[in-house]
């Protein structure tokens, strides 16, 4: 059977035609991904604490306006979409732990937290027990006073800071990060935050104001 002119104009449009299909397929798969992934960050950062647990296929299923088959599409499991999560956050917040120097821990820490301080606040944390914050005002009101001698002269916005910094430090949250976390002995994490604590002592009597 011979083909005529139209024959050979629809076997060559076809092709075509699949290909623009299929890019916008990739694209539709793509966006979907990226919502998937948005709605993870914005489950982190709408908690008083980022709560990975609380991270499941059916809250970001919920979150991104998809059912959880679509989501396992992506992300074979629920590890596999933290993982994918944190890359994410990672990468908004300008991290780069594969070539991270000593030189740049400071600059990278002041983007991740101007990156985390562009979120809104989330819900106020559960009260704690009256007797431990009065033990926390006491012990805030000590901070200040003990630094003010040594920084008389400065704003009082870096005064606080400087004793909000020594309160950082001389913290049980501080020192069972460092033993259960960097699994440090007692004794090294106890030898690693009085080590701080002397820097951050010193930088007062040399009279060294938090930088800008």
């Amino acid at each position: 059977m011979s083909r005529t002119p139209t024959d050979g104009v629809q076997s060559e449009s076809a092709p075509s035609r699949r290909s623009y299909n299929s890019a916008v397929r990739r694209q539709q798969a793509a966006d979907t991904r990226d919502r998937i992934l948005t709605a993870g960050t914005e489950l982190l950062h709408v908690a008083p604490t980022w709560n990975w647990p609380a991270l499941t296929v059916r809250a970001v299923a919920t979150r991104a306006g998809v059912n959880e088959r679509t989501v396992y599409r992506y992300f074979g499991s629920e590890r596999e979409l933290r993982d994918a999560v944190m890359d994410q956050v990672q990468q908004e917040s300008g991290v780069d732990l594969d070539h991270l120097r000593l030189e740049d821990i400071a600059d990278v820490s002041q983007r991740v937290f101007e990156y985390l301080a562009s979120f809104p606040p989330g819900p106020p944390q559960t009260p704690i027990d009256p007797t431990v914050v009065e033990s926390r005002r006491r012990k805030h009101e000590a901070l200040v006073a003990a630094v003010t001698p040594a920084t008389r002269e400065w704003p009082s916005d870096d005064r606080e800071i400087a004793a909000a910094a020594l309160d950082l430090l001389w913290n049980v949250t501080s020192f069972r990060h460092l033993v259960y976390d960097w699994e440090l002995e007692p004794e090294a994490a106890i030898r690693c935050v009085t080590w701080l604590i002397r820097l951050v002592e010193r930088a007062l009597h040399e009279n060294q104001p938090p930088e800008s």
